[in-house]
């Protein structure tokens, strides 16, 4: 019997978050040059503001994790707006969705980081 994968859902990635009023929730701009799927986790480039994939090895702020993606989206041509949890939420670790090549260790530091924000991550969420 073939096996089918069902796409992600918000409710796979968020545990926990403050209902009133959308607190945990900004818009945010995902800056051109990315195409990511719900849950995967943000860093802000410091001269624009604007939020792109986590990558440890930038220079330009995305080396520290901010926020996570509560959308899919495509800005692979142009600059997009979407949603980003940014604070007081619980999200599940295995719904994140993280850059290639990014290392245990190096999750653990974005972990710490986006704990810092209020943005805890948990296994058995």
């Amino acid at each position: 019997m073939p096996s089918a994968t069902l796409p992600a859902r918000i409710s796979d990635l968020i545990k926990y978050e403050e209902a009133e009023s959308l607190y945990s929730r900004d818009d945010i701009t995902l800056s051109s040059g990315n195409n990511l799927a719900l849950g995967a986790v943000l860093g802000t480039i410091a001269a624009t503001g604007e939020f792109g994939e986590f990558d440890p090895a930038a220079i330009d702020g995305r080396q520290t994790a901010t926020a996570v993606l509560i959308v899919a989206a495509d800005a692979s041509l142009a600059d997009v707006k979407t949603v980003a949890l940014k604070r007081h939420a619980v999200v599940s670790k295995k719904a994140m969705v993280w850059k290639t090549g990014v290392t245990a260790g190096e999750i653990l530091t974005a972990l710490a980081s986006l704990e810092a924000r209020g943005i805890v991550a948990r296994e058995a969420a």
